[in-house]
């Protein structure tokens, strides 16, 4: 397991305390359990505890999933809405209370809405500012108290490269302006926390992968073009295991596992037969 990674990485992530938001399913989910596999202690920071008509996996499904794994004093389920400011503090005090402290934040929480600006409701942008932007400066508020008191403190945030030709943003403002924004402040935090030791980069798949986001908001057909949450979490294990130093990093899974050795990415295909779908900000 995790054969790209060294002996002394896979040692590394041995009782670290991670903070995952948005781990009820999908891309934090897949890396919450791949973290329990390596011995880390996980805090579930997500809004689902009930069932969702449309939606698989809840806060208590991904603990009892983790449980299993590494044992129920390992893990803990924080029902939290991020847009939340004492919830998100309630959550962060909850999980270093419980395990010590915190070594890593993981901001992998996100709201999406595809429209162009004349038919996006404005209902549907404030939650993509409030989940993404603000979301995850709050989260990084909080936690930096913790995360500079350990030896690894390490901030990744799933968003992608800053780059600002305007095709990225002509189709859908509203969610661009949103990741993008998600994007500064890994670029704004890596700086400011630079010299307190605390790591900051951001996380993006070279293709689409395989999630709610993905289901509810294109064609059927792009899901057999995508890959599974896998790859992502994979990435993100090479990533966190890098040295403080390595901070301020705009990645993508695919360049990031091929540097670790990674040369065939076929297991991680929905569908092999399918051509893979490029990410909409590649």
């Amino acid at each position: 397991m995790f054969e790209f990674l060294t002996t002394e990485q896979k040692a590394f992530f041995n009782q670290k305390i991670v903070l995952i938001t948005g781990a009820s399913r999908g891309i934090g989910r897949e890396v919450a359990l791949s973290l329990a596999s390596l011995g880390a202690k996980i805090a579930i920071v997500a809004k689902t505890k009930d069932p969702h008509p449309k939606l698989s996996g809840t806060i208590e499904t991904v603990r009892a999933e983790i449980a299993e794994i590494s044992g129920k004093d390992k893990v803990i389920a924080i029902q939290t809405d991020i847009r939340d400011e004492e919830a998100v503090k309630n959550a962060v005090n909850q999980t270093a209370e419980a395990f010590g402290g915190i070594d890593f934040l993981i901001n992998n929480a996100s709201a999406i809405k595809l429209a162009p600006t004349p038919h996006l409701s404005m209902k549907d942008f404030d939650l993509m500012q409030q989940v993404n932007v603000r979301g995850t400066f709050i989260c990084a508020k909080y936690c930096i108290p913790y995360l500079e008191k350990s030896s690894s403190g390490r901030i990744l945030t799933f968003s992608p490269p800053l780059n600002l030709q305007p095709k990225w943003f002509k189709d859908f403002l509203g969610y661009s302006l949103s990741k993008y924004g998600m994007s500064l402040c890994t670029l704004g935090l890596a700086e400011e926390l630079k010299s307190r030791g605390i790591a900051v980069n951001a996380l993006w798949p070279k293709t689409v992968i395989a999630t709610a986001a993905i289901e509810f908001n294109f064609p059927k057909e792009y899901l057999d073009m995508a890959r599974k949450p896998k790859i992502m979490a994979d990435a993100a294990l090479c990533v966190l295991s890098q040295p403080n130093q390595v901070t301020g990093q705009f990645l993508i899974d695919e360049a990031v596992l091929q540097e670790a050795g990674v040369s065939d990415y076929g297991d991680y295909a929905v569908n092999k037969s399918m051509k893979l779908m490029p990410d909409i900000f590649l």
